[in-house]
Formats: structure tokens, C-alpha cells, sequence
């Protein structure tokens, strides 16, 4: 991230724009984006006006979910909103794409850095999102022992607000999951059987892409 800051001038730029490319037919608000990736709204409205200005964003109104409550029950309302939208017409889209999403988004020491304190890590397997595959059930695979979930789901987090879109993960204790494996459970299946790569192998599986 540390080069694309440089190129882009800031972080939060990266951010907004990754957090674009990866959702180009959604429209955001300030509050949502400063939701989504992290950052204040001041600092997002600053970068927003900037790719606006450039063509990379346009207007748009649309219709918001929010989540009210009524005593005890949690419900979805609607309201009409102005935010952001990409503009198709961009003529740098497919440049950027190549640039901030189809290339190496977190580097693998990065992503064990970041689940270190986690619990003792022995398998770390990433697809989806990390290797280009829209298709793939889950984008990273976690198995340990004494994982401890609420730092995983503070990692995931993190890892979501770098990358600007949402992380679909799982994490199995090894006992667990080698129980899985030897029962072809087809979560654990649909993860080995299909693209993927694998960062850390404890477990001493077989692994094939």
C-alpha cells in the first residue's frame, strides 16, 4: 500500500477508489464510505470532491437502508439519498482495475502479520477476492488452535477496510477441521478443490490448485 500512496498522493484515495472498483454499480454516501473503509468523514468528502472532479465519480441519488429501532425490534428503513456513484465512462476503469485490484492487494507476510496473537496459526489458505475469484465460496481459510474469534473478526475488518469490500473467511480449530477434511465436508472441499493459494501449511495437507 505503502507505493500507491505515493502515487496516488494518500491512502484514503486508494481506499476510495479500490472500495469503487470492487462495487461499481453501488452508490455511497459520505457516512456510508466513511463507514466502509474507516476514515473520516472530512477526509472522505475531500477525496470524493477530488474524483468527482476527475470523472472518476458522479452523482447519484438513491434509495439507503437504514436500521432503526422500534422497542425491541430492529427494523430496515428507506430514504432517499445523494451520494457517489463510478461513472462507467471513466476511460481509465480497465488501467485501474489492472492497477489496484488485479494485482497483489496484501502481500502473504502481511496477512499472517496480521493474524499474529490470533491463536497458534497452522493453515492459512486464501481465495476469492485475493487470487480474482468471484465465484469461490470463501476468500480466506484460518485453522489453528485457541483461535480467538474476536481478534479474527478485528482482522477481517482491517483486511475490509484496506481492501473496500467485504471478506467472506472461515475458521475451524484443527481438530475440527481435520475431522472436516476426512469427512469431505464440501465448505472444506469447495476450498481445496478450486483456486486458491496457501500461505502457511501446519497441517502438512495436501493442497492443489
Amino acid at each position: 500500500m505503502e507505493i500507491l500512496d505515493r502515487l496516488f498522493g494518500s491512502g484514503a484515495k486508494v481506499k476510495v477508489m479500490r472500495m469503487y472498483l470492487f462495487n461499481p454499480s453501488s452508490a455511497y454516501d459520505i457516512e456510508s464510505i466513511s463507514t466502509m473503509i474507516h476514515l473520516d468523514a472530512s477526509t472522505v468528502r475531500r477525496e470524493v470532491n477530488v474524483l468527482e472532479r476527475i470523472g472518476f465519480l458522479k452523482r447519484r441519488s438513491y434509495m439507503k437502508e437504514l436500521k432503526r429501532k422500534r422497542g425491541k425490534k430492529v427494523i430496515v428503513v428507506k430514504k432517499r439519498a445523494q451520494g457517489w456513484i463510478l461513472d462507467q465512462k471513466f476511460p481509465y476503469i480497465p488501467l485501474l482495475n489492472n492497477f489496484l485490484i488485479n494485482t497483489n492487494m496484501i502481500k502473504h507476510k502481511d496477512i499472517l502479520r496480521k493474524l499474529n496473537g490470533c491463536g497458534k496459526i497452522k493453515l492459512v489458505i486464501i481465495a476469492g477476492v485475493f487470487i480474482h475469484d468471484p465465484d469461490s465460496r470463501v476468500d480466506i481459510l484460518i485453522v489453528g488452535d485457541g483461535l480467538k474469534r474476536k481478534k479474527i473478526d478485528a482482522v477481517i475488518s482491517d483486511i475490509e477496510t484496506e481492501l473496500g469490500k467485504a471478506i467472506k473467511y472461515a475458521a475451524f480449530e484443527t481438530q475440527d477441521f481435520t475431522y472436516r477434511l476426512s469427512m469431505r465436508d464440501m465448505l472444506v472441499r469447495d476450498i481445496l478443490d478450486f483456486s486458491h493459494e496457501t500461505i502457511i501449511d501446519k497441517v502438512g495437507i495436501t493442497v492443489s490448485r
